[in-house]
Order: C-alpha cells, then structure tokens, then sequence
C-alpha cells in the first residue's frame, strides 16, 4: 500500500476573551421627604425613571385609604371609627414611575383621592396611629421587594418608614414657592389661600404624634426654592450615583 502523506501537525490555541459587560448598578433605597409643594413627586418620579428605579408615593396611599373611608362613610373625626375600619381596604401601588397606579378593593383611584374633600380629610385619617401602621408596614414591604431599588417619597420615609435607607433626602421651600407651584397644578386656585392651606397642612403633619414630618438627622436637605426642577433632578441623581458607588 503507497505510504499516507503526513498529517499536518496543528496546535490548539485556547482564546480568553474577557467579557466587558458592565456590572449592574447596586439596588438602592433612597427617601424623599418634604412638605407639599417642594416637588416631591415631580423629582422622585423623574429620578426614578432615569435610573431604573421603582417609584412610591406614599401619600397617594393615605389620601386611599382616607377616600375608602368616605366612600363608606366612616366618621373621619372619630378617630376610633378609623382605627376599627382601617385594615378593610386592599390598597395596591404600582411603582412603574412612567404610570405609577394605586387601586383600592380593586378599583382605580387615581382621580379619586385627589379631590378636595379628601386633601381636607387626609391629615386627619393618617395621623390614626393604626392607619400609620398598616400603611407603613405596606410600604415596607413594597420596598424590599423590588429588585433594583426604589424611590420612595412623603413624610416620615427616612425618619420612620425606611430609617435604614441608603439615600435621605429632604426637600425645602419657601411657602411663598410652594403655594405658587401648587395653585398652578390646581388650575386657578388662589395663590394666598393655597398658602395658609399649605402652612395648616404642614402644622397637622408636624405636629402629629405618631410619624411627624421631620427631616431626618442623616439627610441631604435640598432647598428647591430657586431651582429648576432640572436642577432639583439632577442633584438628586447625583446624590444617588455616588452612593451607588460606595455600595
């Protein structure tokens, strides 16, 4: 038989390739407190859906809870009646801030509880300490349950709700600020009248027993009088990005 020609010697060549996939940024809790009209809900929405945050706005859900018991006529100045009824309603939030929701017994009640008979009655309803603890601990558990953090906005957030939160945040303004930005949101509502309901509203929130509005003693304050709500945006982006980084 004629010989076989010889096989050409090869050599294996093991390639390492180094995948450049960025790492995913590390969860992060931030609280965002501040009385009305600071921009709360403007900035905490905008910051969450620039950095992939879910989104809570935990007044939404006293002003729920506090609608729930007007539509069923509880006496929202018997404060016993209000703790009797408060584990009643099913509260649910959805935390996408492009469309956060919020349903009660499985209805929507974004319009609802916007009204001003319940802006009147919510300090009231949510100074009951057994609606604090219910809400609060809803809240809670919202929170731990999303997977790459949240913004969470309202009152008592870093001084009660989430004290171990990686981000406290604590807006200001001016009441004559304040008043003008609300008046405009209501649509020719009077800019004084706005003013003293803001500054009555702020007196029940402080001054309440149970979860007052405070700012927290580990807290950024963040003075929005004279800012954009761009600038407000990005300064709060900032503060999260280098938290994020110390993580």
């Amino acid at each position: 038989m004629p010989a076989r020609p010889p096989r050409p010697r090869t050599r294996k060549v093991s390639l390492t390739v180094e995948s450049a996939a960025r790492t995913a940024p590390a969860a992060v809790i931030v609280a965002i407190d501040g009385p009305s009209g600071t921009g709360k809900s403007s900035t905490s929405k905008a910051v969450a859906a620039k950095l992939g945050l879910s989104y809570l706005d935990t007044g939404a859900q006293y002003r729920a809870i506090t609608w729930w018991m007007i539509t069923n006529e509880i006496d929202t100045d018997d404060p016993a009646a209000i703790a009797t009824a408060a584990a009643k309603p099913v509260i649910v939030s959805g935390t996408d801030p492009s469309g956060p929701t919020i349903t009660v017994d499985g209805l929507d009640a974004a319009g609802p509880i916007r009204t001003q008979e319940v802006t009147a009655k919510v300090s009231a309803v949510s100074a009951v300490p057994e609606v604090r603890a219910l809400i609060t601990q809803l809240q809670r558990d919202i929170a731990a349950s999303a997977p790459a953090g949240i913004v969470v906005e309202g009152r008592d957030i870093g001084t009660t709700v989430l004290p171990d939160a990686d981000l406290k945040v604590f807006l200001t303004a001016s009441p004559e600020a304040r008043a003008a930005r609300r008046s405009g949101e209501l649509k020719g509502v009077d800019v004084a009248s706005t003013r003293e309901a803001l500054l009555k509203r702020d007196a029940a929130d402080s001054g309440r027993k149970t979860s007052p509005l405070a700012k927290a003693a580990d807290a950024v304050e963040v003075d929005t009088t004279e800012l954009t709500l761009g600038q407000v945006i990005e300064c709060v982006v900032t503060l999260i990005e280098e938290k994020r980084a110390a993580k």
